[in-house]
């Protein structure tokens, strides 16, 4: 495997130029005040009561998320090449749901195989020639982003159902500027705290014709949820309601919430639940979390969900390999940011291939999320392979195949001191009157020695993400 990206070291073990001010702080410190200001971070996430459950686990259902006090750090204009990237691939996402659920142009100019989306359980035929404001399925996007050996950033995987992780975004800022104010007071960093103000402002932007002075609830599954912490801690630094289905009734194919004052209507529905929970009436019929006659009251214009019904076609891993074609179709341009190269194992000479270089790939299952449903072929036994094989022989569709990527490392404070540790990017792409991207997003890092796993589920830890200001410099020639 090629030697990863160093994101803070040249190959000589220099700091990049970006990042030369805070190494050179970072070397001043001592060790043992680092490990204090980790101990103090590890008891304040505590006491704020930042956590996710992990389903199955015996030692109890909640856990808190490693956090590396080391900053992930991105000059101005490393930042402003990706924010395009982002941007011109979720616009070309939303055209393409937008055309699956309607004309279907793609399918009949054979671009994207019609068996791929009709046959898929997450394309849902209840959405077919439903209009929606601003033709816009996917309001919220998490685009999981790597770099190569190369140091040039590369989509892995797009998130646009229900992506999570913001929260934790914030929440790291927070935390860097109370343990460290005068880092940014002498570097130059991009703010993310306004991300929830812009995100209602989207979500208000999307309301039915008519909606004046929209009304947005966010529907959460219950405190139970892995992302329960997320939810409640979104919708208050909106200033929204935080709902469970139990709190709405659709009435004359409109919607609203029960309140003290009385049923109110709601017209934006920030929702935090799978499809198949939504409408009893339409999916799940044993499903408590949703609203029975949710889907008449979307269908007939009356409220607006975000991110749509049906959504999870378009970030379903049968479609990824598809999305550069998609950019090219719809926007008449050439994709800014590449895949990962990938394998569609349904096809017969690239499961050939795949299968005679299982030890060497990483292979996922095309409806698999979390670091689940995965084979890591370096770090797998000969059984685990076999198995996978096996798998693959029953239902090709089922997967797709990658190379493993010498994902990028950032040096990470671990308990034998700094060490250097494989990250990800997961940046949040906000679509409604204009498609946004606050400067940063969250850094998932994998936090044990050599491995390529950063999934919080999967022990993963979270760094903040510095984007540099374009003065950054004059803040870098000041520290010199």
């Amino acid at each position: 495997m090629p030697v990863p990206y160093d994101e803070m070291l040249d190959p000589a073990g220099a700091p990049r130029a970006h990042c030369r001010p805070y190494y050179g702080w970072l070397r001043e410190q001592p060790a043992e005040q680092l490990a204090r200001k980790r101990t103090e971070a590890d008891a304040l996430f505590h006491r704020l009561g930042i956590t996710f459950a992990v389903y199955g686990e015996n030692e109890g259902t909640e856990r808190l998320i490693p956090f590396d006090i080391v900053p992930r750090i991105l000059p101005a204009h490393e930042w402003q090449r990706l924010e395009a990237g982002l941007k011109q691939r979720v616009r070309a996402l939303n055209a393409f749901l937008a055309d699956v659920y309607h004309e279907q142009r793609i399918l009949k100019a054979r671009l994207v195989p019609p068996e791929q989306i009709l046959c898929n359980p997450q394309y849902r035929p209840e959405m077919q020639g439903v209009r929606l404001p601003g033709g816009i399925y996917s309001h919220i996007a998490g685009v999981d982003v790597v770099r190569d050996h190369d140091g040039n950033f590369c989509v892995l995987e797009d998130n646009l159902r229900v992506p999570s992780g913001v929260s934790y975004m914030l929440e790291n800022r927070r935390m860097m500027m109370r343990l460290f104010p005068e880092l940014f007071a002498r570097n130059a960093v991009e703010p993310v705290e306004h991300y929830p103000d812009v995100l209602h402002e989207n979500l208000k932007s999307v309301a039915p014709a008519g909606a004046t002075d929209p009304t947005v609830v966010l529907l959460t599954p219950g405190a139970y949820n892995s992302a329960y912490f997320e939810h409640a801690f979104l919708a208050q630094q909106m200033g929204i309601e935080l709902v469970e289905g139990q709190d709405l009734f659709v009435r004359d194919a409109a919607l609203y919430m029960r309140t003290t004052r009385g049923p109110e209507r709601v017209d934006v529905v920030y929702r935090r639940i799978d499809d198949d929970f939504l409408d009893p009436l339409t999916f799940r019929a044993d499903s408590t979390l949703g609203v029975p006659g949710l889907l008449t009251a979307y269908r007939a214009g009356h409220v607006s969900i975000a991110n749509a019904i049906g959504t999870g076609i378009a970030d379903d891993k049968s479609i990824y390999p598809y999305v550069p074609d998609m950019v090219r179709f719809y926007l008449d341009e050439e994709p800014l940011l590449n895949n990962v190269p990938t394998w569609v194992l349904r096809r017969e000479k690239e499961r050939e291939h795949v299968l005679a270089h299982l030890p060497d790939l990483v292979v996922k299952e095309v409806h698999g999320a979390g670091g689940y449903g995965m084979l890591i072929g370096p770090a797998a036994s000969r059984a685990q392979i076999e198995e996978f094989r096996g798998r693959i022989h029953a239902h090709p569709e089922r997967y797709i195949a990658q190379p493993t990527l010498a994902l990028s490392t950032s040096p990470t404070l671990v308990a034998q001191g700094l060490a250097p540790r494989h990250i990800d990017l997961r940046p949040f792409v906000l679509s409604g009157r204009e498609v946004t991207v606050v400067p940063g997003g969250l850094t998932r890092v994998a936090l044990t020695e050599g491995s390529l796993v950063v999934n919080s589920s999967q022990g993963g830890g979270t760094k903040d993400t510095w984007v540099l200001g374009p003065d950054w410099s004059q803040a870098r020639d000041e520290t010199l």
